[in-house]
């Protein structure tokens, strides 16, 4: 009987000791290639530096909101003033740990803008006067995407 307790609590001592073990993301940690930090700039300051542009490749770097998905490398990044930039990996065989949340990264790759439309009915033609008349948003929500390349851990 007595065995049978210690061996119980070595095993729950074991199995809680190996739930708390944090995999190590130290400064400098590469996901991909290295990304060039040459021309990199601020993930907040991305759309502007786009313009009407919908694609470019560049470097940028951002704090690490939540990872959406390890397998493949989804992530979401901070954009400033509530904006968030979905990211995901170009090979999708890189897995990245969820511990990178709360991180700051350095990504490179391909930022691209996508266009949503508030109000879908100026796309399909309405052509209707008066009353009914729907107005058309001039300012859609824009979406930036990122393809990731390469990453690496800032801080």
């Amino acid at each position: 009987m007595k065995k049978l307790a210690l061996f119980t609590l070595l095993t729950l001592f074991s199995a809680v000791a190996g739930a708390q073990k944090h995999e190590p993301l130290p400064h400098g940690m590469v996901y991909g290639n290295k990304p060039d930090t040459a021309a990199m700039m601020q993930a907040s300051k991305l759309e502007d530096f786009m313009g009407k542009k919908t694609r470019i490749t560049t470097a940028i770097a951002g704090k690490v909101l939540r990872v959406t998905k390890p397998k493949g490398g989804w992530f979401e990044m901070d954009a400033g003033n509530g904006r968030i930039i979905s990211a995901h990996f170009y090979n999708a065989g890189i897995s990245i740990p969820r511990a990178l949340a709360g991180r700051t990264v350095i990504i490179s790759g391909i930022a691209a803008k996508q266009f949503i439309a508030d109000d879908m009915q100026h796309l399909a033609g309405d052509t209707v006067s008066g009353k009914k008349q729907h107005r058309v948003k001039t300012n859609p929500k824009r979406v930036v995407t990122f393809e990731v390349k390469g990453m690496m851990i800032d801080q």
